[in-house]
């Protein structure tokens, strides 16, 4: 078999169904690669584990064809690595095995896999199930388009494996800005615990029908609100994050009063009516050093008193917002 195996950037992802098979025999792959051309679908190969994760991860296949038993890597242990990384988790996997043990039906959908054939190979119940499983994928695969295309950051999380299934890019950069400290050195699809509590809670208040509430975390300026979106499926759930940033009013204190960056973020949340220990819990800094900062705001501002200096500064801000 002379198959083009084309790379990501020949494939047109919005339109083509993208099925990646998995096998180390010859004779499989060639079988099934005519079977699945001839039925209108764009194929890709692989005859290794590590093959196979390359070739996901690159193209993102809409289906993954995966041959349990194969030397070295199987695939079971392809299956947990592709469930594994964020960019493709939510790909469906169906199994090929000869081997129709419990044990061994049950290993393939622990590992990931959403159904399995079995073997020798027969391409029309390959083609069946395949376009079973197709639908919802290529549903799936728009939903996403649409969502990276208008920059939303959204991502789905399984409560259960408390993994990602999937992530937009600007998910991705949100949860480093908010959550680098406590991702540091986990896999890419780990979501940080704070989040997994939060989102355990939120499903809990959905079952016994309360409105979920939303999480809001503080990065300086910015802040970050996460709000439950919707369920999709029994332990999955879609998330949307949403930036809020007072970045500009905190530079406009910083020229108005000639602050530096940290005495403009006091300020700013001493406007906000927060206690020094507050501001302290948001900027990662002690009571005191808040109490340093502060002092030395009163002394550019030409005031004596936290009330003076956050009147100062709403006037300020209000004036820059007329202009």
């Amino acid at each position: 078999m002379a198959a083009k195996l084309p790379g990501r950037d020949d494939i047109d992802r919005p339109t083509a169904d993208l099925v990646l098979i998995v096998d180390d025999v010859p004779d499989n792959l060639s079988l099934l690669h005519d079977a699945l051309d001839e039925a209108g679908y764009t194929v890709l190969v692989a005859t290794s584990g590590e093959a196979a994760l390359q070739r996901a991860a690159q193209a993102l296949p809409d289906i993954v064809l995966l041959d349990a038993m194969m030397p070295g890597m199987d695939g079971f242990e392809v299956a947990r690595r592709l469930k594994a990384m964020p960019e493709t988790a939510h790909i469906p996997i169906v199994f090929m095995t000869g081997l129709t043990e419990t044990e061994h039906v049950v290993t393939a959908f622990q590992s990931g896999g959403v159904d399995y054939v079995t073997k020798p190979i027969r391409p029309r119940e390959v083609l069946a199930r395949i376009a079973v499983h197709m639908q919802g994928a290529r549903q799936a695969r728009q939903a996403r388009n649409a969502l990276d295309a208008f920059g939303h950051a959204t991502m789905a999380i399984h409560i259960g494996s408390a993994r990602a299934v999937w992530q937009t890019p600007l998910a991705r950069k949100l949860l480093q800005d908010y959550f680098g400290e406590a991702l540091a050195g986990t896999a890419t699809s780990e979501v940080p615990k704070q989040l997994l509590s939060w989102l355990q809670a939120q499903s809990d208040l959905a079952a016994q029908g309360h409105p979920p509430r939303p999480l809001a975390l503080v990065n300086g300026a910015r802040q970050l609100v996460i709000n439950l979106q919707e369920r999709t499926s029994d332990e999955d759930w879609l998330i949307v994050m949403r930036e809020v940033s007072d970045t500009a009013v905190v530079e406009a204190m910083m020229q108005s009063f000639r602050l530096t960056l940290r005495e403009a973020e006091v300020l700013y949340w001493v406007v906000k009516g927060k206690t020094n220990r507050d501001i302290g819990d948001i900027l990662g800094s002690s009571p005191a050093t808040v109490k340093k900062h502060l002092e030395h705001v009163y002394e550019k501002l030409g005031v004596e008193t936290r009330t003076a200096a956050a009147g100062l500064a709403m006037s300020k801000v209000s004036e820059l917002a007329r202009r």
